[in-house]
């Protein structure tokens, strides 16, 4: 059991410097980082939670709360490799379960959705992220390599190697990730925004079936001030 635990503080630790460039001594990551300080405390009160001693697993949660900002419930299953970028803010529900290689940043929640019994929070794949301040709810699963975009409200199942984004959460067929496969926040694209472009396309489209008399006749009403169309009104009503 010493050597399984000595194991994963090593594959944590190795984590951080992979995951984040700022990381530059084994001595800021051991002090510096709540993400770390919280994961290695949750793989204690876990263990603890599955020997169904009562109390002090979740006072460890509750201590690392204050501590950290994190909370982690020590009924969490939580995989190898798995990094909180940031921190402050994070909440990880009772059932939820969390693969290998996965990275979140701050105010993530992977919550519940009303008071059910039983597996009520998400499930993780492998290697996914999560975006700051994205909100996972109720008992879905997220696929393996998908992406969670920043401030994202997900309450469906994701499949593997999906970008989601907006509130709710749509899915986008675009990948958009570097040559390591991380997720370009910046470049994410907004579905509102490509929905509205795709009717813009379809009613230049019909304008030109109508032809070039008709679509100016279109211009024209829509660039109408209130006053000319009041006008208009009155005088169709004098006759």
């Amino acid at each position: 059991m010493l050597d399984r635990a000595i194991h994963h503080i090593k594959d944590d630790i190795k984590t951080i410097y992979d995951k984040d460039p700022a990381a530059r001594n084994i001595m800021e990551v051991i002090f510096c980082y709540p993400g770390l300080h919280a994961l290695l405390m949750h793989r204690f009160s876990h263990k603890l939670y599955q020997w169904n001693i009562p109390f002090i697993p979740r006072f460890i949660s509750f201590i690392m709360r204050i501590l950290t900002g994190i909370e982690i419930h020590p009924g969490a299953q939580i995989g190898d490799r798995f990094f909180i970028d940031h921190g402050e803010g994070v909440v990880i529900g009772e059932t939820t379960i969390i693969g290998d290689d996965v990275l979140i940043y701050q105010q993530v929640t992977l919550g519940g959705t009303g008071k059910d019994k039983g597996k009520r929070h998400p499930t993780i794949g492998n290697s996914v992220i999560i975006g700051a301040g994205a909100k996972i709810l109720g008992n879905i699963t997220i696929g393996d390599h998908s992406r969670i975009g920043a401030g994202s409200v997900v309450v469906d199942n994701v499949p593997e190697y999906a970008t989601v984004v907006g509130i709710p959460g749509k899915i986008v067929v675009q990948k958009f990730m570097d040559e390591n496969g991380t997720l370009m926040h910046n470049r994410i694209p907004d579905p509102i925004m490509c929905k509205i472009n795709r009717l813009t396309y379809e009613v230049r489209e019909l304008q030109e079936k109508l032809g070039i008399e008709n679509q100016n006749n279109i211009d024209e009403e829509c660039h109408k001030t209130n006053e000319e169309k009041r006008e208009e009104n009155d005088e169709s009503g004098s006759i």
